[in-house]
């Protein structure tokens, strides 16, 4: 099953085989959603238990497929819409009901590869929204204070100041709600003992401080849909990769721009930070840089460094010690 996910409606397709035997266009609702799985298991051989429904991973557009799905045990996968349109070949034309079937074709074609959907615990929705609000937040604020800057050059003072003025409330209130958010978010993590001790070993790792463990908690569903640090360097765009072909190509070896870019920049942070206060990391850059490394390179080598860290620490079920030997080495 294919389902074509947007704001206002849904486009679903029904193959068995190669062979569309359902076409549907339903609202994007509950009601609607539970309706249309009535419907279809009255069609003849139909089984949810030997279906798998497959969407583009859309965000909220995607809510109310994500409750149903999981109300009824569905057998369900969410995949980017760029790996279902690459993996598709040449394609000419685009609507709705063409869609819905390629996706569909992509289910069939990829069954065994898939990964289904892990639903995530109510606290870590909570943590998702909760962060994605804070980060609106910021944004808002930040876009208030670069315009008054801007504005400091080529602005009387005086007027600058009015605009200060009128600003000022308004910049107070969001620093308030920002904080009000971050409260809650410490609050929803102390409360929770699972997410508590996660949180306490993943920020044991240095330079991973609390926005950073937030987001891969969050990124990862808890280290539960991504438990190889490999992948995640993938996911995050640290991961380089090899450009070359026979002899006339060769390209160098460069990280992907297909990657989760807020993630990516939280990274990029978190080497500075590690240059910045540890040692050990400190060193490191420093030795590469004599060698002749690119900076940025070697700063990357850095975040897959941080990223092996946390998932070594979360793996092992154990906070980070900076002095650890690995038993084999010592044999």
């Amino acid at each position: 099953m294919g389902i074509d996910v947007s704001k206002g409606k849904l486009d679903i397709t029904v193959l068995q085989g190669n062979e569309r035997v359902m076409y549907e266009v339903i609202e994007n609702t509950a009601k609607e959603l539970n309706e249309f799985a009535k419907r279809v298991k009255k069609q003849e051989g139909f089984k949810w238990n030997e279906c798998l429904v497959c969407a583009e991973h859309t965000g909220i557009y995607n809510a109310h497929l994500l409750a149903v799905s999981q109300k009824q045990q569905w057998d369900l996968c969410l995949e980017s819409a760029m790996q279902i349109k690459q993996s598709g070949g040449l394609q000419r034309g685009k609507n709705d009901a063409v869609d819905s079937y390629r996706i569909a074709l992509y289910a069939r074609k990829n069954a065994e590869f898939i990964n289904l959907w892990q639903p995530p615990r109510k606290v870590i929705t909570e943590l998702q929204k909760l962060s994605a609000l804070r980060n609106r937040l910021i944004g808002a604020k930040n876009q208030l204070k670069r315009a008054l800057n801007e504005d400091k050059a080529f602005t009387n003072k005086s007027i600058l100041k009015s605009m200060e003025y009128c600003c000022e409330n308004s910049l107070a209130a969001i620093k308030d709600d920002i904080e009000t958010v971050e409260e809650k978010i410490k609050t929803i993590i102390a409360e929770d003992e699972i997410l508590k001790k996660l949180f306490a070993i993943v920020e044991s790792v240095p330079a991973v401080g609390s926005v950073m463990a937030l987001k891969m908690v969050i990124t990862t569903n808890e280290f539960k849909n991504i438990n190889d640090p490999r992948k995640y360097a993938c996911y995050s765009g640290v991961a380089p990769f090899e450009h070359s072909s026979g002899s006339s190509i060769r390209g160098q070896t460069r990280t992907s721009k297909k990657a989760n870019q807020q993630v990516k920049t939280l990274l990029h942070m978190c080497s500075m930070v590690a240059i910045q206060h540890s040692p050990e990391m400190a060193a490191y850059f420093e030795r590469k840089v004599k060698e002749g490394k690119n900076k940025m390179s070697v700063l990357n080598g850095i975040k897959n460094k941080i990223i092996h860290r946390v998932f070594a620490c979360v793996n092992r079920n154990e906070h980070y010690k900076k002095d650890y030997k690995n038993n084999l080495a010592l044999s």
